[in-house]
């Protein structure tokens, strides 16, 4: 009985979990490029009575094995980075990649982070950055006489400074991809850090080795579908409710077995 009493409560565990991961997916709905969160469980440790195969007599062994499980935990959480609604704002510097890669912006310390969310405006320098200040990397610096910036798809940014001039060509966006997007590190504010398991960066034009194109005024949304988090949501308490009801029937067959005794 308490084997069945913590594998219930294993099963607790993990339920109670995958509801804060779904709980957080469901609160950046509306977060600019934020990646669905999803965990992965696996089943925990097996105690062996019998082995497979066990001699039974002198001639014949046992077909099956006999283990019994000890519940189920998290082996691990990842980010699935499918591509987000892409919708239009009015803000001539936002940018949305419609593709793998990614902005590369430089922190206050030197570090580098990295982000799909393409929020950018003009600091009192002229140079693009993040909501937080953190300037996109390389620099971008949009003169002050300019009246029009244009943000081709290949990332070329050109500037207009009179009405019937051509348009002069000011520099060139970088964006970045890794070889596994799903080992990188989120550490919030829509950043993310490279690690080991993600693989090197490798720096390319939009358009590029898959890296994707840039688009001009526009933004990418949230990949929270919430319906599929609603009916995720369901299922995760339903199964918290049959662990529980493992748990009581447990508990239950141990108070009639106290009452023989008794």
């Amino acid at each position: 009985m308490i084997r069945a009493l913590m594998t219930a409560a294993s099963g607790m565990k993990v339920q109670q979990m995958q509801v804060d991961t779904i709980a957080n997916n469901i609160a950046n709905v509306n977060t600019t490029a934020f990646k669905k969160n999803s965990l992965a469980f696996r089943e925990m440790l097996y105690e062996t009575i019998r082995e497979p195969g066990a001699p039974t007599t002198a001639n014949s062994m046992a077909p099956t094995g006999l283990q019994i499980g000890s519940g189920a935990e998290i082996s691990s959480s990842m980010k699935l980075f499918r591509q987000g609604e892409i919708v239009p704002t009015s803000n001539p510097f936002d940018m949305a990649i419609t593709g793998a890669g990614f902005f590369r912006v430089l922190l206050g310390s030197g570090d580098f982070r990295y982000t799909r969310d393409g929020s950018f405006r003009p600091d009192g320098n002229g140079q693009l950055v993040t909501s937080e200040g953190y300037p996109l990397d390389p620099p971008v610096r949009i003169p002050a006489d300019a009246i029009e910036v244009i943000i081709g798809e290949d990332g070329t940014i050109s500037t207009l400074k009179s009405e019937g001039d051509p348009p002069e060509t000011l520099t060139n966006i970088s964006v970045f991809r890794f070889p596994n997007p799903t080992g990188l590190k989120a550490v919030g504010n829509n950043l993310y850090v490279e690690t080991a398991s993600s693989g090197n960066v490798a720096q390319a034009a939009p358009g590029v080795d898959g890296t994707g194109t840039i688009r001009q005024g526009f933004v990418e949304r949230s990949n929270v579908q919430v319906v599929d988090e609603l009916v995720s949501l369901i299922l995760a308490q339903r199964n918290y409710e049959i662990n529980s009801r493992a748990i009581q029937v447990s508990d239950e067959m141990l108070q009639q077995v106290n009452n023989m005794v008794r």
